[in-house]
């Protein structure tokens, strides 16, 4: 009789452990989804259009997808530091192209951003140095970037503006060859003008 009692209580027992892990388990999964939401609404997101002209007469039209973490640091005299990771796909054109008159340009870049940390105008500098890979190296049968893979470094200077900072304007210096890993290596330089809408 006691020895059924014993295994009745330890049965109680532990549907009653089971419920408190599984509430347990029920909790910490909501708090975990719950903290990722917040980071996740804590992330802003952007959609950047940019024109460029470089040497040989080519031409690009850039589409980015941008990420803003937040992560910002040392602040100076009401300006500081922040991070960013962009994502791009382009589409390179060029009369002079008597190989290709179009190319293909994929890739991510991360960018740091000194920028004003408050008002509705807030300019910024930046650079940032990524990596590019093109559908073809060669241009015309006297102009190659050597290899499909690329390095793409840039410096710029813009501002961040409206209601609720959605809207962003800049220019850019861009630098892309491929860091000398295959021959030929002339590079090119293109000058980039961006407008962006952060949602």
């Amino acid at each position: 009789m006691s020895s059924l009692k014993l295994a009745s209580d330890g049965r109680t027992m532990e549907k009653k452990n089971r419920r408190w892990t599984n509430l347990a388990g029920k909790c910490a999964a909501a708090a975990v989804f719950l903290s990722l939401s917040g980071l996740a609404s804590a992330d802003q997101f952007g959609i950047q259009i940019t024109g460029a002209t470089a040497d040989e007469h080519v031409r690009k039209l850039d589409l980015g997808f941008v990420w803003d973490p937040h992560l910002t640091w040392w602040e100076i005299g009401g300006w500081h530091f922040a991070l960013l990771g962009e994502a791009h796909a382009a589409w390179w054109h060029t009369d002079e192209g008597n190989v290709h008159q179009n190319i293909g340009e994929f890739g991510v870049t991360p960018v740091i951003r000194f920028i004003k940390g408050s008002g509705a105008f807030r300019p910024f500098v930046e650079a940032g140095v990524g990596v590019r890979v093109l559908t073809s190296p060669r241009i015309s049968s006297t102009f190659s970037l050597g290899s499909a893979f690329q390095f793409a470094d840039m410096v710029g200077a813009g501002a961040q503006f409206g209601d609720h900072q959605q809207y962003q304007l800049g220019y850019r210096f861009q630098h892309v060859s491929n860091g000398g890993i295959k021959e030929p290596n002339p590079g090119i330089n293109f000058h980039q003008i961006y407008v962006q809408y952060n949602f």
